[in-house]
């Protein structure tokens, strides 16, 4: 039998894509079942341009958490992160500052935050919960010293930004006097796809985004493959914290103002985010896009919550832990599975 004739066996999906495939699916089936029992603005695509414009930092702070969770490590400072930088950008940009140099600089303290603990986590082996905890307090603390009172943007040009978006005249809808009222979507929108792609891009092919799969899998196995581990894990940090950074400056030019409390519980959104989108805490198993599709399905329950009448933001808090509990438990149920299949299958 030749090769052209010889059936090749399709092969089975790993887990990664499995958890990216369930996760996709219930997105799409929560929200066909909200166009269906609530319609209004779930039949608009401005809807979910609108979760897009309202959740695009927390698209990228997801991607952050994803890259070190699969890593097999967390990070909870980066919704201070985020906070620190929205309060010194506009500090200093209503001290007449440039945009670029306001971007430059919010990447500045999200990598200066990434250095400073992923030596600490990599190098000297402390726990990243504990060095990430610290983080958080240090970034809120820093936040009230730069600036006790609200902020709001006064930056001329940055407000121009802020008010640019992008027009999609044939996903927009006709209004009640018959004018066509075009989708719109904001520039950290094109941002936070952008980081989507990158990072998908860099955890698949490159080889850092090999090493940090095999470091979270099994860190011994990684050692032995000559993985430099500790490299590996702080890069993984930098580059969590300069997406949270990253992430601050596109949150700014959403909301348009600074406050002590700015992006307060944006960590936990996160990981919520990336666990939902298939990303496992015990590290080796995760993709971005499932992580997007996992942001997109925080915020879907949530549009469903409001809709419903259940405007009281403690609606909102149950809701998402249920889901948290949801997904975790369906991991483990689907991963238990395949593993005694997997095992069934050696014998």
């Amino acid at each position: 039998m030749t090769d052209k004739n010889k059936i090749r066996q399709r092969e089975p999906l790993t887990d990664t894509q499995l958890l990216l495939t369930i996760t996709i699916c219930i997105f799409f089936g929560m929200y066909i079942l909200a166009m269906l029992i609530w319609g209004g603005g779930f039949l608009r695509p401005q809807k979910v341009f609108d979760m897009l414009n309202d959740n695009a930092a927390l698209i990228i702070v997801a991607c952050s958490l994803t890259i070190v969770m699969i890593g097999g490590g967390i990070d909870i400072s980066v919704g201070g992160v985020i906070g620190l930088v929205v309060m010194c950008c506009v500090v200093f940009l209503n001290g007449g500052g440039s945009i670029p140099v306001a971007l430059l600089l919010a990447l500045g303290i999200g990598l200066g935050f990434g250095a400073v603990m992923g030596f600490l986590v990599a190098y000297l082996e402390i726990q990243p919960f504990i060095i990430s905890l610290a983080g958080m307090f240090f970034a809120r603390g820093m936040t009230t010293i730069v600036s006790v009172k609200p902020q709001k943007v006064a930056h001329e040009g940055f407000l121009k930004l802020m008010d640019t978006k992008i027009e999609i005249p044939w996903l927009g809808y006709i209004a009640k006097k018959g004018n066509l009222i075009p989708a719109r979507v904001e520039i950290g929108v094109v941002v936070a796809l952008a980081i989507v792609i990158i990072v998908f891009l860099m955890l698949r092919y490159s080889r850092l985004g090999r090493n940090i799969y095999a470091m979270g899998g099994n860190n011994q196995s990684a050692l032995m493959l000559g993985i430099n581990i500790k490299r590996t894990r702080f890069l993984s940090h930098v580059i969590s914290s300069l997406l949270a950074g990253l992430a601050g400056f596109v949150f700014l030019m959403h909301t348009g103002a600074g406050n002590a409390t700015n992006a307060a519980g944006a960590e936990m959104n996160a990981i919520a985010s990336s666990i939902i989108g298939g990303t496992l805490l015990t590290g080796g198993v995760g993709n971005v896009i499932g992580t997007f599709f996992g942001v997109m399905t925080l915020t879907t329950i949530k549009n469903i919550v409001v809709t419903s009448g259940l405007r009281d933001p403690w609606w909102q808090s149950i809701t998402t832990g249920g889901m948290l509990c949801f997904f975790i438990l369906l991991q483990s149920v689907v991963l238990s599975s395949r593993a005694k299949s997997a095992a069934k299958r050696a014998k």
